[in-house]
């Protein structure tokens, strides 16, 4: 795709004075005896020179030759422009200005070349800050043994609990008979236990007397306590 080109009122400027500047040097260098093409080279030699000067100046700025040259081509340039506004006569160059006219170009030749082969300032390394290394301490440790446990000793024969002894309960005491029994009564209920242990073998029981008397229960327990 083709830029667009815009009007810019600085290029239009540059553009008008390097014609009149290039339009003044070649009238004086005609003037000063430089007829034909080497009138025409004249201006651009001067220009050439001063635009070698500026790129110079551009990335070299403390070089003192780049200015001295620059400065020299400037004055060339507008030398030109005053002499031809009417302040010389161009019928009547002076002499020693026909000598600068001839010598221009030695000049300018020795201008460009020490401007072009001037060795270029090479920058100061900036040292670069060295990375921090970082140091990882290690530390060993020593693994810590297991304590040496004691020998095992011998199991012994396994030993029985002994029984627990066991709680001797207390007998019951006799209860008290709760029905008075008389006499005669008990004597005749002993007979018959007595007759009822021969035949079975075991004392006769509250029910048993119970049974064969037709006596109440109450009665009957009682008599089996005191004949137990």
């Amino acid at each position: 795709m083709f830029r667009t080109l815009r009007p810019d009122a600085v290029l239009i400027q540059a553009v008008i004075a390097g014609a009149l500047s290039f339009a003044h040097l070649h009238d004086l260098a005609a003037a000063a005896g430089q007829d034909g093409w080497k009138a025409w080279a004249y201006p651009v030699s001067v220009d050439l020179l001063l635009v070698a000067a500026w790129r110079r100046m551009r990335t070299d700025t403390g070089n003192r030759d780049a200015w001295l040259w620059f400065a020299i081509a400037l004055i060339a340039s507008l030398g030109a422009n005053v002499a031809t506004a009417g302040l010389l006569d161009m019928n009547d160059v002076p002499d020693w200005l026909r000598i600068l006219v001839a010598g221009w170009p030695a000049l300018a030749f020795l201008g460009g070349t020490l401007l072009a082969h001037a060795s270029h300032p090479t920058p100061e390394p900036v040292p670069m800050p060295e990375p921090e290394t970082a140091v990882d301490f290690v530390v060993e440790r020593t693994p810590e043994l297991a304590p040496e446990l004691p020998p095992a000793e011998p199991a012994d024969e396994e030993i029985q609990p002994e029984p627990a002894p066991q709680e001797q309960r207390p007998e019951p005491a006799p209860s008290v008979p709760a029905v008075a029994v008389p006499p005669a009564l008990l004597a005749h209920a002993q007979k018959i236990a007595d007759a009822h242990r021969a035949q079975t073998g075991a004392p006769i029981d509250a029910e048993t007397l119970r049974t064969r008397h037709g006596m109440p229960a109450a009665l009957a327990d009682s008599i089996a306590l005191q004949l137990a």
